[in-house]
């Protein structure tokens, strides 16, 4: 149509000139004109319908595709996916592109004060990236709150525990998610000593073992703090062995000084420090899996492997001449108070006191790390039993299954989310991918590496067993053993029948 238009009005010019010619003859030269139109203009315009190809000009259409719309949007979905090179996850990586923005993320726990500040700091890189809102409403009567919320059907999304034991019961009611159906394991086996995974691993409401949480931020407590500025100008040597330890007492009391600093008094929870030296000795002395058969009490404290390992306790404890003030002062000295004679001027009382790291708090508030202390770490036993860690630690347990909740439990799987506290002070990271330069202390960078490398981890077994045990007869029998108000067999027989009947 557009050609035969053109024609028509070159042929209508083509008119009006002959009408300009020969005016008089109007009627015949109108049909001449209509008659010559046609051959006439046709020749001139033939061209055109060859020019009409412009529009097959737009073949360069098939220049597009590499040029404008596929090459310089196909960058794009392969820069969305960066944050899978992460690991931990595909919620994770689709929280941080922003895929939950707004959302929110209910964590309960025991932290107060300034740990509380501290999680706060920590969790906010995570939220600033993602844009998930995470709500924290926990605090120091945690213990009491979780129960009453998981129980009447009203839990926070995630909870800590400071103390496994709590969250097995609800692995056990079916009221905890399996993490092996969350993190990707692959990543998690690779970025944890087994160790961890295995005190991660709880019987489920089907009695089949299940993951159920994930360890965030922990401590160790396998560690001996000493005074070093006395301790390197008296030339003494720290020990690496069980051997050199006790040759180490032993010349510190030949020098007339008393080697070991104790203390377990501590209020309504007298004798904790008391179960940690044992737990220490169970790793020490026997096998990882008959310290978590001792547990769970399918290992009696009656049994020889647990009276052995107490033991190796009492050989320091009852030794008048080891312990400053002797061992009639144990059971009345605070475990925050025993350390302070290592400070002593103008030399220590007492050379070594074992406690976690925790315990850097109770220092003089002008003692430097470093300096004015140091620690090492409390040797094996027996060799065959390796270099295993006590620890106590932070346990992140989810009860909600939503992908938000998904992508924090996936965060804290690597130690990229716990920086700012390691810097901070106050935590040691479980991860493998941390790194001595991310701790703000080098004591607890010290601690860290040495949590790292550790043949095998325990939790605390007091923690572990249930209240009325860990917390209840064996710090009470325990310290009664102590002040020598009782013998070993009546300690062991006393707290094996104040286990729960299952």
């Amino acid at each position: 149509m557009g050609r035969l238009k053109t024609v028509f009005q070159e042929g209508e010019t083509s008119v009006k000139i002959h009408k300009l010619l020969a005016l008089g003859m109007a009627a015949s030269m109108l049909l001449a004109a209509c008659g010559a139109a046609t051959p006439t203009v046709a020749p001139t315009a033939a061209p055109k319908p060859t020019e009409a190809p412009k529009p097959t000009e737009a073949p360069k259409p098939t220049a597009a595709p590499p040029t404008v719309v596929p090459a310089t949007a196909a960058p794009k979905p392969t820069d969305a996916p960066k944050p899978v090179v992460s690991g931990l996850g595909a919620e994770y990586d689709q929280a941080l592109s922003g895929a939950y923005k707004g959302k929110k993320v209910t964590v309960d726990g025991p932290f107060s004060g300034e740990d509380a500040k501290k999680f706060a700091d920590t969790l906010k890189d995570f939220s600033d990236k993602t844009g998930i809102v995470i709500e924290y409403v926990g605090g120091k009567e945690f213990e009491k709150g979780i129960s009453v919320k998981v129980d009447g059907g009203n839990p926070p999304d995630i909870a800590d525990f400071p103390q496994p034991g709590l969250a097995a019961r609800f692995a056990a009611q079916g009221k905890v998610v399996d993490l092996n159906k969350v993190l990707n394991m692959d990543f998690v086996k690779k970025n944890y000593n087994k160790s961890w995974l295995d005190m991660a691993t709880m019987k489920g409401k089907d009695g089949q073992p299940m993951m159920a949480g994930v360890w965030e931020r922990v401590n160790g407590k396998s560690l001996v703090w000493y005074p070093k500025a006395s301790f390197d100008k008296a030339g003494y040597k720290l020990p690496t062995t069980w051997a050199e330890l006790t040759a180490l007492t032993d010349q510190i009391k030949k020098d007339g000084d008393t080697p070991w600093c104790i203390g377990i008094e501590s209020g309504t929870a007298t004798g904790w420090a008391f179960t940690d030296w044992v737990e220490e000795m169970m790793l020490r002395t026997t096998s990882p899996e008959n310290y978590d058969k001792w547990v769970t009490n399918d290992l009696k404290f009656n049994s020889p492997e647990v009276k052995a390992a107490i033991g190796e306790v009492t050989k320091i404890w009852f030794d008048d001449k080891s312990v400053y003030g002797g061992r009639k002062t144990i059971a009345t000295t605070g475990f925050g108070d025993s350390p302070t004679p290592m400070f002593a001027k103008p030399s220590p009382k007492c050379w070594l006191h074992k406690q976690g790291n925790f315990i850097t708090s109770f220092f003089p508030k002008d003692a430097k790390e470093g300096v004015d202390y140091d620690f090492f770490y409390l040797p094996g036993v027996d060799a065959k039993y390796g270099s295993p860690v006590l620890v106590a630690g932070d346990l992140m347990t989810m009860f909600n299954d939503r992908p938000e909740v998904r992508a924090l439990m996936q965060a804290f799987t690597s130690v990229e989310h716990l920086k700012v506290w390691l810097k901070a002070g106050g935590a040691i990271s479980p991860h493998q991918d941390a790194k001595l330069d991310m701790y703000g202390s080098k004591v607890e960078a010290k601690i860290g590496d040495i949590i790292q490398k550790a043949t095998a981890v325990r939790f605390d077994a007091s923690d572990l067993m249930p209240g009325e045990v860990g917390a209840g007869s064996f710090w009470k029998l325990g310290t009664d053993f102590v002040t020598g108000a009782i013998n070993v067999d009546a300690m062991a027989d006393g707290i094996d029948k104040s286990w729960p009947k299952k």
